[in-house]
C-alpha cells in the first residue's frame, strides 16, 4: 500500500506521485528492531550484574559494572527517546494513507461537471532532479540486530548494542526527513472544515441573488451559523488580506501551496494580521454579517490561479472517510 503525496492537473487526468508502502514496513522493521534491542540490553544488564565476583577482583568489577551500568543507562535513554518518534512517524503514515483513501473515493464517487476541480498538491513530477545526482540501484542497507551476539565481554555487547541503536536512530532521522516533506505538503492542502458546526447554506454557482432577485453567480459556499461562532483556517498558509474587502465584509485571504488562495467572508471578527502564518484548525476569525449579506454566514471560497472554483471537491477529501468508497 503507497500513499499520496501529490496530485497534479484533473482529478480524471491526474498524476500521482507515491511513497513505496516498504516505507510503512521499515518503520514496522524499526519498531521491531528497538524492542529487540531492548530486550538484549536488559539480558546484558542482568548478565553483568550476576557475573562471578571474587575477593581480590572486587574493586575491579564494582567500576565495571559502575561503567556497564552507565552505558546501559545511555542505551535506555536513548530507547525511550526513539520510541514517541516511531509512534508519531507511525501516526503521520497513517494521516497520509488515510488522505489516499478519500482522495480514491472522491475520484470514484465524483461524477459532476466539477470533478476537474480537485486541487493539486504542491510540487510536481517534472521537478528538476538534483544535480550530478546518479550511481548503481542498491538495497537500502538495514540495522542487523543479530550483530548484538551473546558472546564477548559485556563492554563488548554493550558496543554492539549501541551500535545497532545508531544505526537505528539514522534510519529514524533519515525516514522522518522523507516524511516531513510530504507531510508539510499534506497540511497545506486546504480541505479542512473552516467552520466546524455550521449548516449547507447557498452552494457554488448560479442562483436568483438575495437582493435583486435576479440570476447571478456564486462563486463560494455558504456556511450558515451563529454570529461569533469559530472560523478556522482550513490549511496552513500566509495571510494576504485581512479587513474589509468590498461586498465580501470583513475578509481574510489565505495563500496555501501552489497558489491555492482560500477566502473567508462576512466575519464579525479577525484574529490574523497580512502576513501571519497560521496552521491548519487556527482559529482565524468569527462569523458575521458584515458587507453584502443578509445574516449570519461564512462565505468560503477557494481560488486557484485566479479564479474561483467550487471548494466542495476540497471540503469532500476531509471529510469522506477512508472506507466510504463508492
Amino acid at each position: 500500500m503507497a500513499f499520496v503525496i501529490w496530485s497534479r492537473r484533473s482529478v480524471s487526468s491526474q498524476r500521482i506521485r507515491f511513497v513505496e508502502a516498504r516505507t510503512v514496513r521499515v518503520i514496522a522493521v524499526v519498531a521491531v528492531i528497538a524492542m529487540i534491542v531492548a530486550a538484549l540490553a536488559l539480558g546484558v544488564a542482568i548478565g553483568s550484574t550476576l557475573g562471578t565476583s571474587h575477593a581480590a577482583d572486587e574493586q575491579a568489577q564494582a567500576a565495571r559494572r559502575s561503567y556497564q551500568l552507565d552505558e546501559l543507562g545511555k542505551v535506555s535513554a536513548t530507547l525511550t527517546q526513539i520510541e514517541p518518534r516511531v509512534a508519531q512517524l507511525s501516526a503521520q503514515v497513517s494521516e497520509l494513507r488515510g488522505f489516499e483513501d478519500r482522495l480514491k473515493a472522491t475520484r470514484k464517487s465524483a461524477d459532476g461537471p466539477d470533478v476537474h476541480v480537485v486541487p493539486p498538491l504542491p510540487d510536481s513530477e517534472e521537478s528538476e532532479p538534483l544535480d550530478g545526482a546518479g550511481g548503481p540501484l542498491l538495497p537500502p542497507h538495514v540495522c542487523d540486530a543479530d550483530r548484538v551476539k551473546k558472546d564477548g565481554s559485556a563492554p563488548q555487547r554493550l558496543k554492539r548494542t549501541q551500535s545497532v541503536i545508531d544505526c537505528l536512530n539514522d534510519t529514524l532521522s533519515q525516514l522522518e526527513d522523507d516524511v516531513l516533506l510530504h507531510y508539510a505538503s499534506y497540511m497545506s492542502y486546504p480541505g479542512r472544515d473552516p467552520a466546524p458546526g455550521a449548516r449547507s447554506g447557498s452552494p457554488y454557482g448560479n442562483r436568483v441573488d438575495p437582493f435583486t432577485r435576479h440570476a447571478s453567480f456564486h462563486p463560494g459556499i455558504d456556511l450558515v451559523a451563529p454570529t461569533g461562532t469559530t472560523i478556522v483556517a482550513t490549511a496552513g498558509g500566509r495571510v494576504i488580506q485581512s479587513g474589509p474587502h468590498g461586498g465580501y465584509g470583513n475578509a481574510i485571504d489565505i495563500r496555501h501551496s501552489d497558489g491555492i488562495v482560500t477566502r473567508y467572508g462576512h466575519t464579525s471578527k479577525i484574529f490574523v494580521r497580512v502576513g501571519d502564518v497560521v496552521t491548519p484548525g487556527q482559529k482565524i476569525g468569527e462569523v458575521g454579517s458584515t458587507g453584502r449579506s443578509t445574516g449570519p454566514h461564512l462565505h468560503f471560497e477557494v481560488i486557484v490561479d485566479g479564479a474561483q472554483i467550487n471548494p466542495k471537491p476540497y471540503l469532500a477529501l476531509f471529510r469522506l472517510k477512508p472506507n466510504a468508497q463508492s
